[in-house]
C-alpha cells in the first residue's frame, strides 16, 4: 500500500471553540503538512481544488508550486482537478510547469467536482458537466502527448491549430488518476483510457463505492487494458487517532458532528449524521490505531486498492493534527504496508520512473522521456 495526504484546504472555525486562523496561516499549514509528510516516509501530497464553499484551494497549481520548492522526493498530486470548469490549455501548462519544477513528481486526479455552485460561477451548466469532462480530458491528453495539435471545435471546447503548450511536462505526460464520487461515469471513462481510478471514499457507504471500483475494473479489461495497471485509490473520513475508541468519541465526536451539520450542502452531503455510525459504517478513520488498521483492511477487502489517502481534521490545534499524523505514519502505515503490496511506483509500473529523474542531466531525462513514451504508448 501506498500513502497520500489530501489537503482540501477547507477553511471553517472549530465549530466547538470557534477558534479559526488566518488564511495565510492557514495556507503556512498546508506547506508545512508536506514538509512533514516527506519526513515521515509518505509517498504523496495532495491538494485539493474548490470554488464554492468554505475552502481556501481555488489555485491549487500556485500552492503546488510552493509545495515544489520545499520538499523534494514526495510525489504531488491534485484531488481534484476540477477539469469540468477549466481550460485545458490552462491545465496543461500550469501542470507541466509544476512537474518541471519538481522534476516529474507530479500527478493529478481530475473530475467533474462535487460542487454544484461552482458550474455557474464558471457560466457552465451542470447538465454538461459529464460532456465537459470527457472533451476537456481527451484534449488534454494530446496536448501533453503531441506538439502541433490540431483540435476542432466542440460544444466544450475552442479549436486548437497547430498547438503546442509550453512549458513541456518534465519526462513524458504526468499520471493521471479520475476521482469518482457518486456516479459510474468517472469509472468509466478511467476505464477508456486506461488510466488509474481514485474513488472518493468519502461521504457515501462502502458498498457504493465498491459497485464503482467493480465496474472500473470490469471496464478496464473490455477496453482491453492489462489489469495489472488498473491502479486503485481510496479516500477517507477525517483521521483521529486516539488511545481508546471513547476517547476518540469524547474527544473529536462533538466537532465531527458539528462539521457535518455545518457542511451538508447538495453535492457533498454526508448519511452520516454521528460519530458512532461514522465509526461503525462510514469511511471515518477514529479510534485507536488498530482499529484504523482494521478499518483500511475493510476497505481493501472492499477494493483491493494501491493507495490510501488520508485527510487530517483541519479545524483542531495544528499541534494536535500532527501528533495524529505522527500516530499514523509510526503505527499504522507500517503494518499495512506489509500486509498489503503493490506495484505503484514500484517495479513493473510504467511511470515509476518518472521521480527517479530528479536532478537528472538533460540527456537522462531525454533517455527517461523516450523510455517512458515507449512503456505508455499503448494507454
Amino acid at each position: 500500500m501506498r500513502f497520500q495526504i489530501l489537503d482540501i484546504i477547507p477553511y471553517l472555525a472549530n465549530p466547538v471553540t470557534g477558534r479559526q486562523v488566518s488564511p495565510a496561516e492557514r495556507f503556512d499549514q498546508t506547506l508545512e503538512l508536506a514538509r512533514r509528510a516527506e519526513r515521515l516516509g509518505f509517498d504523496a501530497i495532495s491538494v485539493g481544488e474548490r470554488h464554492a464553499g468554505r475552502f481556501l484551494s481555488s489555485a491549487p497549481s500556485v500552492i503546488l508550486g510552493a509545495i515544489a520548492s520545499q520538499t523534494s522526493t514526495i510525489r504531488l498530486q491534485t484531488g481534484v482537478t476540477v477539469l469540468s470548469v477549466l481550460d485545458p490549455v490552462r491545465v496543461a501548462e500550469d501542470y507541466a510547469t509544476i512537474d518541471q519544477l519538481s522534476r516529474g513528481r507530479l500527478e493529478i486526479t481530475i473530475g467533474k467536482g462535487n460542487e454544484v455552485a461552482q458550474f455557474p460561477l464558471f457560466g457552465l451548466e451542470i447538465d454538461d458537466q459529464w460532456e465537459l469532462l470527457a472533451d476537456k480530458y481527451a484534449l488534454l491528453r494530446r496536448l501533453w502527448r503531441e506538439t502541433d495539435v490540431d483540435w476542432d471545435a466542440t460544444p466544450y471546447t475552442r479549436a486548437q491549430h497547430a498547438t503546442t503548450t509550453l512549458p513541456r511536462p518534465f519526462a513524458g505526460a504526468p499520471r493521471v488518476w479520475h476521482g469518482s464520487a457518486t456516479t459510474l461515469a468517472s469509472a468509466a471513462l478511467a476505464a477508456r483510457h486506461g488510466d488509474p481510478l481514485f474513488s472518493a471514499n468519502a461521504i457515501q457507504p462502502l458498498r457504493n463505492y465498491e459497485v464503482l471500483v467493480r465496474h472500473y475494473r470490469d471496464e478496464f479489461e473490455r477496453h482491453g487494458h492489462d489489469p495489472r495497471f488498473a491502479y486503485v485509490g481510496a479516500g477517507s473520513g477525517s483521521l483521529f487517532i486516539a488511545d481508546s475508541t471513547a476517547e476518540a468519541r469524547e474527544l473529536y465526536g462533538p466537532v465531527y458532528e458539528a462539521i457535518v451539520a455545518a457542511t451538508n450542502v447538495p453535492g457533498n452531503n454526508s448519511p452520516f449524521r454521528d460519530i458512532d455510525h461514522a465509526i461503525a459504517e462510514g469511511p471515518a478513520l477514529v479510534g485507536t490505531a488498530e482499529q484504523v488498521i482494521e478499518k483500511i483492511a475493510r476497505f481493501h477487502g472492499a477494493f483491493d486498492h494501491d493507495l490510501q489517502s488520508i485527510s487530517l481534521p483541519t479545524t483542531l490545534p495544528i499541534e494536535q493534527q500532527y501528533e495524529i499524523l505522527e500516530r499514523f505514519a509510526a503505527e499504522v502505515v507500517p503494518v499495512v504496508r506489509r500486509e498489503f503490496p503493490t506495484t505503484l511506483w514500484g517495479e513493473g509500473d510504467p511511470y515509476a520512473t518518472r521521480p527517479a529523474v530528479h536532478g537528472a542531466t538533460e540527456k537522462d531525462a531525454a533517455s527517461a522521456v523516450s523510455a517512458h513514451g515507449r512503456l505508455v504508448a499503448a494507454a
